[in-house]
């Protein structure tokens, strides 16, 4: 998240109570005024509770940062590497006590699209969610279990993915949804409510409250009593846009076999990944440092590789019945909250936000499986995507793994310009997936087509010059070159 700053609220002449009241007075007046079944009125007063506790931690923490000097490096008894994990001897038997859920309550909007990022498509004609439900029933068949796949959407994106899912009616994948809190954002001027009423609203002036919302949420919607009703034990949770973050039973039985209740997946830092949330041992407890938390005078500690050499991949395992025992005992009013900065027609906004990896704090032994790079595959942009959809990786069972030709495992720095910011630009840009097994950097910026079966190797820039415009044709093959915009091709 970016501009994840706390701010000073002197200049509003406004003490945290008199801000607290107000903010509840606005509620009360939406509340009132909303209009709606008995059941959607009780669901919405509900949300609008919730929110105001988060207002509530919010203005009494807005300005606590990180104790510096309490910080802990965790040991390698709390971040273990995967490769020192005991195989697992029976994955049958835990496959029935697994739950998979993937959060889906992003927009497309980055990449220029409309509708659920999950509806994107990514390879041989199928979406994030047609691929991680393939996932799941090749899982179902290896295993002979019966896994479901879980969707927290949010209001943005759960009408589009309720049709969708229409189309997997036959495919014997059990799907269950339910739906993560819509909140208001709060005018950055007046610590106020940005809708004034629920009847002529825009949908800018609310937003899902970041994926730390999931075990409220899920708790509410009585999901969990049902899973847990079924017998089902374990919580393995991640972005729904990582293909590679897929079911690995040696993580599970490493789970069981130490009695944890929560297991974060880290991996190595490298120097594109400074701004991520890293695991760090505070005041005796695991806690997961974001940079929102880092006293400015420490931003540069944060992002050193060195200090902080691993971050949070956001693939979670977690405990169902202490989901459960944790909501039902208010632990989770402690997490932390983060301040995100919008801008809504033309006025700065807050957005009050909470990760579902900040409550590894409240989990029995808690800690960090150091895993491999490969099960960390977001998209977050089209360089992301090209990357997904190049050779680079081969999909099998809708999951993305390294192809075994690359003659090394890093994956390659991608970074294409403005004019491939969305995804029907890349699209027309693109005469083909480029070949990338061995490169290692490609930028690309300015006016630039690319033809079909071209090769990158190692460094590769394309600059197309103001007014200019560059093809690189079919079939070329560029290896540590830089391309201008007159076409001037020189070894690099």
């Amino acid at each position: 998240m970016a501009n994840l700053r706390t701010i000073s609220l002197e200049h509003f002449n406004l003490t945290a109570e008199s801000a607290e009241h107000n903010m509840k007075n606005h509620l009360d007046n939406l509340v009132q005024n909303f209009v709606g079944t008995k059941e959607e009125k009780l669901r919405f007063q509900n949300e609008m509770n919730g929110f105001m506790n988060l207002f509530k931690r919010y203005m009494q923490t807005k300005n606590k940062v990180i104790d510096w000097n309490k910080i802990e490096s965790p040991g390698d008894d709390l971040i273990i590497p995967m490769k020192n994990l005991s195989p697992c001897k029976n994955p049958y038997e835990l496959a029935n006590k697994l739950c998979v859920l993937k959060l889906n309550g992003g927009l497309g909007t980055t990449m220029g699209c409309v509708g659920p990022k999950s509806a994107i498509e990514v390879r041989e004609g199928s979406s994030f969610l047609d691929l991680n439900v393939k996932q799941i029933k090749c899982l179902n068949k290896n295993y002979g279990c019966d896994v479901p796949l879980i969707l927290m959407n949010s209001f943005n994106t759960h009408e589009d993915t309720m049709a969708i899912l229409k189309k997997y009616g036959h495919s014997r994948v059990r799907i269950e949804t339910f739906n993560q809190s819509k909140y208001p954002r709060i005018l950055k001027d007046s610590l106020t409510p940005l809708p004034k009423s629920t009847t002529q609203t825009s949908l800018q002036e609310w937003y899902p409250p970041g994926h730390g919302d999931v075990f409220q949420s899920l708790y509410d919607s009585g999901l969990l009593d049902q899973l847990i009703n079924e017998g089902k034990e374990y919580l393995f949770l991640s972005n729904i846009d990582n293909l590679a973050a897929t079911v690995n039973f040696d993580i599970l039985n490493h789970m069981v076999e130490t009695g944890s209740e929560y297991i974060m997946e880290v991996t190595d830092k490298t120097r594109a990944d400074i701004k991520g949330g890293t695991l760090i041992k505070y005041e005796g407890k695991m806690k997961l440092l974001e940079l929102a938390q880092v006293p400015q005078n420490r931003v540069e500690d944060f992002k050193s590789i060195k200090k902080f050499r691993i971050f949070n991949t956001n693939n979670l395992w977690i405990s169902l019945p202490a989901i459960k025992r944790i909501i039902e005992e208010q632990k989770l009013s402690q997490i932390d909250v983060i301040e995100n900065i919008k801008t809504v027609d033309g006025k700065p906004v807050i957005q009050l936000e909470i990760a579902a990896g900040a409550a590894i704090e409240f989990f029995k032994n808690g800690h960090g499986v150091n895993v491999p790079r490969d099960r960390f595959l977001p998209v977050k942009s089209t360089s992301d995507l090209l990357i997904v959809q190049s050779n680079l990786y081969t999909l099998r069972d809708g999951t993305l793994k390294m192809n075994p030709e690359r003659p090394f495992p890093t994956v390659p720095v991608v970074k294409l310009g403005s004019e491939f910011k969305d995804v029907f630009s890349y699209a027309e840009r693109m005469g083909g997936i480029p070949d990338i097994l061995e490169l290692d950097q490609l930028t690309v910026a300015g006016n630039v087509y690319f033809g079909s079966k071209v090769t990158l190797k190692g460094t590769v820039i394309i600059v197309a010059n103001h007014k200019s415009r560059i093809d690189i044709p079919s079939g070329s093959i560029l290896e540590n070159k830089v391309v201008t915009g007159e076409l001037h091709i020189l070894d690099h």
